[in-house]
């Protein structure tokens, strides 16, 4: 197969600029839905979720009390900011569930730390951020884009903190899936063998399990 050939089967612009949410279940999105679903029995108790509590709801066991953390939605039940810690609780949660979050925030070392602060000993983090991705505009210009990730940012992050051995990271993606969430497609539009092959070296989603 020839250079010529192999580009003119790529587009210049992408299918969907909003990554496949007018098409279908975003392909990320399909990722952090099967990681929340597989760690489903640390969602319990007092929990914590940034933005909404649309996670929690779904995926939920045992919730005795579902919080919504926002730096600056006066209607979220916590105001707080991650990266400087003002107005963030200490040890009030059993699980935090940050998805898609920290790649928003310049200092994630503070963010890390005031997050893990946020969970009572024995706490669960569950945490997901882009690996390959494309700019989230309405992110961009509200609160900054700044990091992709890769599993060994989250490790390094949150060794810091905790033991090594409350570390569990995990991967999603392939260069398939990779490919076409830059351009927009929706999980619904790719095989469940697509969606389910692993390749590591394309970091679609990255994930960790962090215990406190």
């Amino acid at each position: 197969m020839n250079l010529k050939f192999i580009t003119r089967l790529f587009l210049k612009n992408p299918i969907s600029s909003v990554f496949g949410f007018d098409r279908g279940t975003p392909i990320d999105r399909y990722y952090i839905e099967a990681f929340l679903s597989e760690n489903r029995m640390h969602i319990k108790g007092t929990t914590i979720e940034i933005a909404d509590n649309a996670y929690t709801k779904q995926f939920g066991e045992n919730v005795s009390r579902s919080l919504i953390l926002h730096v600056s939605d006066k209607s979220a039940d916590i105001i707080g900011n991650l990266e400087t810690g003002e107005g963030v609780p200490f040890e009030l949660a059993d699980c935090i569930i940050m998805t898609q979050t920290l790649s928003f925030i310049f200092d994630v070392k503070s963010a890390v730390k005031h997050s893990l602060q946020m969970l009572k000993k024995g706490g669960c983090l569950l945490i997901t951020n882009p690996g390959i991705t494309q700019i989230s505009r309405y992110d961009y210009d509200r609160w900054g884009q700044y990091w992709s990730f890769t599993d060994k940012t989250i490790r390094r992050l949150c060794e810091e903190h905790v033991p090594k051995k409350n570390i569990t990271t995990s991967t999603y993606g392939n260069v398939k899936t990779a490919s076409c969430f830059l351009y927009g497609l929706a999980s619904e539009e790719l095989s469940n063998e697509d969606l389910q092959y692993h390749d590591p070296n394309y970091q679609l989603v990255v994930a960790a399990v962090i215990t406190k």
